[in-house]
């Protein structure tokens, strides 16, 4: 019994091995470590720090290489030029998405996230169509974040200036002004309702079943209640997290660096003043404030590595062949960490987006939404709320720490899909 078992796995590491070389030998994809049989490149890859196995990698075979997670090849690109090259020069033949996750198995390739082909091409092009015109951009949507935003400020002045959490505050904001423009209500923060919104809005969205009856004749249409459930699920579950969690990450890091903070809070008293609130006109008119929400997204590298993107075509890549279907794997953390651009990218400086006169300098390696066709659609959207967010807190309020800035740890907690920031309590003292 025992010869069998060893004769079976003797065949299929030949097997396994003759596929491999027979695919590299047609040249077919990038090079890269040799993988073992049925877990690939597992071994070479670390899960708890990816980035810097990739980093690795790169260095030996170059900024366009191929590990096998598991028995399946995924091409890895690292670098701004690759990335340029792949997710913007030639957006259309990289815009596929994997299914291979729990989460892409939930939508059901539904969404805006997860889904490929027709599906994905109408769903983005219709919720930007939505966003647009409930006004995404535009001064009405301003109006709704300064609404919210006085919510919050409400609720902070409520803490007495006693350490609290701010996570849960600070995701009000962005989620109520997903609800206010998808079903034009606002929520309470003490709402019950508000804090299970993501369990229990399904039925809420029945409602909007009405205005597809005309598209249930049109059988190429792709809006179904299932694919509308789906993205705004994608349009709540990224408009919320990402923008909340950057915002918390930011105030832990100004909480560790208070020459910078004192810094924004001199440019808001300067621009703005103490009685008039912030709004996004005052962006143009304060740059080092601009210079510390990129530097805050920049350091801390939010998504470091997206989820997976797959080839929609066979594709000629710098002189490798990709079959069509390929996951393809994008390493932002080599764009957003990389020292020619950003000196010394380890390091929180607000210069890195300064020029030498102090005014903001625009870097294309700010690739902290991801780029090209599959970029994030709310990145505008984030922006608003992140600046309005906060320069209004700096503006009514003092930042205190429970420990001293030296002694604060801002080293992120690594999900696997995303650098969070660790948990912590500060005081917001009123100005």
């Amino acid at each position: 019994m025992a010869f069998f078992v060893i004769l079976g796995i003797c065949l299929s590491c030949l097997i396994f091995f003759s596929l491999w070389n027979q695919h590299h030998s047609k040249g077919k994809l990038p090079p890269g470590p040799t993988p073992l049989p049925f877990i690939g490149n597992i071994l070479q890859v670390d899960v708890k720090n990816i980035n810097k196995s990739l980093s690795m990698l790169a260095k030996e075979y170059g900024p366009v290489f191929t590990v096998y997670l598991g028995m399946k090849p995924t091409v890895v690109l690292y670098g701004y030029d690759v990335l340029k090259e792949a997710l913007i020069d030639r957006g259309d033949e990289f815009s596929g998405k994997t299914q291979s996750s729990i989460l892409s198995k939930v939508s059901q390739g539904l969404g805006i996230t997860f889904s490929n082909g027709e599906i994905w091409k109408q769903t983005r092009r219709f919720s930007l169509m939505v966003l647009r015109s409930m006004g995404m951009g535009k001064k009405t949507i301003e109006d709704r974040i300064q609404e919210e935003v006085s919510y919050l400020l409400e609720a902070l002045r409520k803490t007495n200036g006693s350490p609290c959490d701010p996570s849960y505050l600070l995701a009000c904001v962005p989620c109520n002004v997903i609800s206010a423009v998808i079903f034009q209500r606002h929520f309470d923060y003490n709402d019950e309702i508000f804090r299970e919104f993501m369990e229990h809005f399904y039925r809420t969205l029945k409602v909007l079943a009405s205005p597809w009856v005309q598209e249930k004749e049109n059988k190429k249409s792709e809006f179904t209640m299932e694919n509308l459930v789906i993205t705004i699920l994608d349009l709540f579950g990224a408009g919320t997290e990402t923008t909340s969690s950057i915002v918390k990450y930011g105030l832990l890091l100004l909480l560790k660096h208070p020459e910078v903070t004192a810094k924004i809070q001199e440019e808001i008293a300067r621009v703005i003043g103490r009685h008039r609130r912030p709004c996004m006109q005052d962006r143009n008119h304060m740059p080092y404030t601009e210079a510390v929400l990129h530097e805050i997204q920049r350091y801390i590298d939010f998504v470091p590595i997206p989820l997976p993107r797959k080839t929609t075509q066979d594709v000629k890549f710098r002189g490798y062949h990709i079959p069509k279907g390929t996951s393809v794997m994008t390493c932002l953390t080599s764009v957003l960490h990389d020292d020619k651009e950003f000196p010394h990218p380890e390091k929180f400086d607000p210069g890195h987006f300064l020029d030498e006169k102090g005014n903001f300098k625009k870097s294309d390696y700010f690739m902290a939404f991801s780029a090209g066709k599959r970029a994030c659609i709310g990145e505008g959207l984030a922006r608003m709320e992140m600046f309005l967010i906060l320069t209004n807190i700096l503006q009514h309020f003092t930042l205190k720490s429970l420990v001293n800035p030296e002694d604060i740890d801002t080293t992120p907690v690594q999900t696997g899909l995303l650098s969070l920031p660790p948990f912590y309590e500060l005081c917001f003292i009123p100005i």
